[in-house]
């Protein structure tokens, strides 16, 4: 479907692992626009639903009807927008690899990822800050309970972690692999540098000098809908910021066991992470220090 518009990639993976940061980066490039999680995702679902076997509609609208119509909506909700490079961020976008690619044959996806257990504890951080407030992530009071209940409902397969986390794993496996660049949070942090020059790359765009001491990003209205205040604010200066766990000993072996991403058998997958796989090109590895 040739266009006159910018050109879209998409930011995805799992949360609290820099996609917030990474879009932030991104948009000091004049030629980017980037931002944090965005409604188009959400527009459109509904639409191939109401288009969808089962719908009175379905029949009155083809397949080229709906890849224009939904191609539309990325059009319009950007038209504002004069770069020519869009990033739009979404975690479900990893869901629908077979759709995009349908849209935009020559997009691809960074999707930030983090070892499961500091993200449960960047969570219970966050709930902790919070602690005069009621999220709205919990739909039920037994789920905020504790945090062992918060946690469970957090990996879920249909919520905040957990369906991103399964999104991902299957994207990976897909045969649009090649689309997408996993980049670890704690990488990004480290190396900030040295993660950009590989994602550049990875775009097929011309470098550019990034401000790694002088970031700004922060979303205080969206924060507060959700019941926690600065979960979209990010660090002035990228840098890793170690610091123990307030998780439970047994809660956090649980999930630091999960970072498949790591061990990442046949897959295409482009991937920077910390841990070097020698039959796997597609890996960079970069020091930790």
């Amino acid at each position: 479907m040739p266009t006159n518009g910018p050109n879209f990639h998409f930011i995805s993976g799992l949360p609290r692992s820099g996609s917030t940061l990474t879009a932030a980066l991104l948009r000091q490039n004049p030629r980017f626009h980037a931002g944090m999680s965005s409604p188009v995702a959400g527009l459109f679902e509904g639409v191939i639903s109401q288009v969808s076997a089962g719908s009175e509609m379905s029949s009155m609208v083809d397949e080229e009807q709906r890849g224009r119509i939904l191609r539309g909506l990325f059009e319009s909700y950007y038209a504002d927008r004069s770069e020519p490079i869009i990033f739009d961020t979404n975690r479900a976008w990893t869901a629908k690899l077979s759709a995009l690619m349908k849209l935009f044959p020559e997009a691809k996806l960074i999707c930030l990822v983090r070892d499961v257990a500091w993200i449960m504890d960047s969570m219970e951080r966050q709930f902790h800050r919070n602690a005069f407030e009621n999220t709205r992530i919990f739909a039920h009071p037994n789920q905020r309970a504790t945090v062992y209940t918060r946690v469970e409902s957090l990996a879920g397969p249909n919520s905040l972690v957990g369906f991103p986390y399964q999104a991902l794993r299957e994207a990976c496996y897909s045969e649009f692999a090649d689309r997408l660049i996993i980049v670890e949070y704690d990488m990004l942090t480290q190396r900030p540098n040295d993660v950009f020059k590989l994602i550049y790359e990875f775009l097929g765009e011309e470098p550019y000098q990034h401000d790694f001491e002088s970031v700004s990003y922060d979303a205080p209205e969206f924060d507060a809908q959700l019941g926690l205040d600065g979960l979209h604010r990010v660090h002035k200066e990228v840098a890793p910021r170690p610091r123990p766990t307030i998780l439970p000993p047994d809660l956090f072996q649980k999930y630091a066991q999960l970072s498949f991403w790591r061990e990442l058998t046949d897959s295409k997958a482009f991937r920077i992470t910390s841990k070097a796989v020698q039959s796997e090109p597609q890996q960079h590895t970069l020091p930790t220090s």
